[in-house]
């Protein structure tokens, strides 16, 4: 087993249960009435529902708290309820979920966040909203701090701040709250609301989906990578954000850091019933590996994966960590069931033309990639951005060594198509035995051909066959050649 599978292992079978995350924020009820919809009222032209039964879920920050739950982390909830029976209700939720429920505060006379959603043959019809939006007294406030202090005294691995916009995470509350875990050096996650996000200085991680990114950045970003990383730098230079993790609906997760690294994770390919709460589950899922002291790459493919599970089920839905035990064993199952083999051409072609008939868009470049180094991974992730799907031209052996000499290429052609794959940047290899990827671009036709070097666009060899063309500058001073030429000196120097 290798050395990430046996870290993914462990948190999902020994880590989970041992964490302890703090949840603030907009706590809510979500209330679901479903039925079947036969016949048109009479007394006007509105659907009748006959309702067969009702449910009720945690909801907003609540349901960050039950997706973590559901994990089998140790969960602690802040917020503000009132005296009402919703507030009676969203307390009994809380405890049959296992949810340390001592930072709520209970207000006489406020009215307890409810959503109701109206359910017919699977389909929303109506949702009707309960709720007062006010925020905490400096008592209350008090109150929440002396809980916060109690709850990092005791250890915490991570704290999320879920801002349905209701009134708790005033700029006051989240400066405060953000501080604290910041001098603990605990990990604050964010899920963001309104235009102006100057509250959440200091977060680690800060979670948009597209509507919000927009609304912060002032224009409406188009769901495509390009246009989402260059809006993330934007924004992480106004704030002081760690990273932004922008979730993207169908397109996935986009990461981009505060020092420029950009990590794209594709949705899996999913039948989706309702997104409601799926936000929720990807904040749980990503601050409970952060917690786990996974990196940021395992992070993410965690909580898209819990993603995954949740779209698949009609109305908020916490996702078990059997859940996410089990696709992970199916998908290592699949992994080791045989080597890795890149596509053929034909086969490549049919895929890039089921991506474009979705309308999105192919990346592809070519090359050798004989020893993989910095320098190719950097201009593989700078490619990967500006699409949502790169393929990777591979030169064959024969084909290298027609190029290069006979003395390369020194990894096999399976070898390096492998190591290419294992990249999370990368979608699919493809071999091709000619000296240009000429003929291999007439047949896929990709929407964007990217050259790395100093090429001139006329130069570019099969630059018809694609809508664009981008070329990308090498990082100096990483080469296969100059890699080559280093290991060889050392050895004329008896020091290898």
């Amino acid at each position: 087993m290798l050395k990430t599978e046996r870290y993914i292992d462990n948190f999902l079978n020994n880590q989970l249960p041992q964490l302890r995350i703090a949840v603030v924020g907009d706590v809510m009820v979500d209330r679901y009435v479903y039925g079947k919809v036969e016949r048109i009222s009479p007394e006007a032209p509105v659907p009748i529902n006959k309702v067969d039964r009702m449910t009720s879920v945690l909801g907003g920050a609540a349901n960050v708290a039950a997706n973590l739950a559901h994990l089998d982390c140790n969960v602690y909830l802040a917020g503000l309820i009132g005296d009402d029976a919703n507030g009676g209700l969203l307390k009994s939720l809380l405890a049959e979920g296992g949810i340390d429920s001592s930072g709520l505060i209970t207000r006489d006379d406020h009215a307890t966040t409810t959503k109701m959603r109206i359910l017919g043959a699977r389909q929303q019809m109506a949702r009707l909203d309960f709720e007062e939006i006010t925020s905490f007294t400096e008592q209350e406030r008090a109150e929440l701090q002396g809980w916060l202090d109690d709850r990092i005294a005791a250890g915490l691995d991570g704290l999320v701040l879920s801002d349905y916009n209701k009134g708790v995470l005033t700029d006051e509350v989240a400066k405060m709250l953000i501080s604290g875990a910041n001098k603990a050096k605990i990990p604050v996650l964010v899920d963001p609301k309104g235009s102006d996000w100057t509250k959440y200085s200091g977060a680690d991680f800060v979670t948009p989906n597209m509507k919000e990114l927009s609304q912060c950045i002032g224009y409406d970003v188009p769901n495509d990578t390009e246009a989402v990383v260059e809006a993330a730098h934007k924004v992480l230079g106004r704030y002081n954000f760690g990273n932004l993790m922008i979730t993207r609906s169908e397109m996935g997760i986009t990461l981009v850091s505060k020092d420029g690294k950009v990590w794209n994770n594709p949705a899996t390919s999913q039948e989706v019933f309702d997104v409601s709460g799926a936000g929720d589950t990807v904040a749980a899922a990503f601050i409970a590996a952060v917690g786990g002291k996974l990196s940021i790459r395992t992070a993410l493919n965690i909580a898209n994966a819990a993603a995954g599970i949740v779209v698949a089920k009609v109305g908020t839905y916490p996702v078990h960590r059997r859940e996410l035990s089990e696709l992970w064993s199916h998908r290592q199952q699949y992994i080791h069931r045989e080597p890795y083999r890149s596509l053929t051409i034909q086969d490549m072609a049919v895929r890039v033309r089921m991506w474009q008939d979705k309308g999105e868009t192919v990346v592809f470049t070519n090359g050798v990639f004989d020893i993989l180094h910095r320098g190719h991974v950097l201009y593989l992730q700078q490619a990967a951005t500006l699409g949502q799907h790169l393929i990777v031209g591979l030169n064959s052996d024969a084909s290298c060594r027609r190029l290069k000499g006979e003395t390369r290429p020194l990894n096999r052609q399976e070898d390096r198509a492998l190591l290419l794959s294992a990249l999370a940047c990368v979608d699919d290899v493809v071999v091709f035995d000619e000296d240009t990827p000429k003929e291999l671009l007439s047949v896929l036709r990709p929407d964007i051909l990217v050259k790395g070097g100093d090429y001139k666009l006329e130069d570019i060899v099969g630059r018809e066959y694609a809508d664009r063309t981008e070329v990308i500058r090498f990082e100096d001073g990483y080469s296969t050649t100059g890699l080559i030429e280093k290991i060889g000196d050392l050895v004329k120097k008896g020091k290898l």
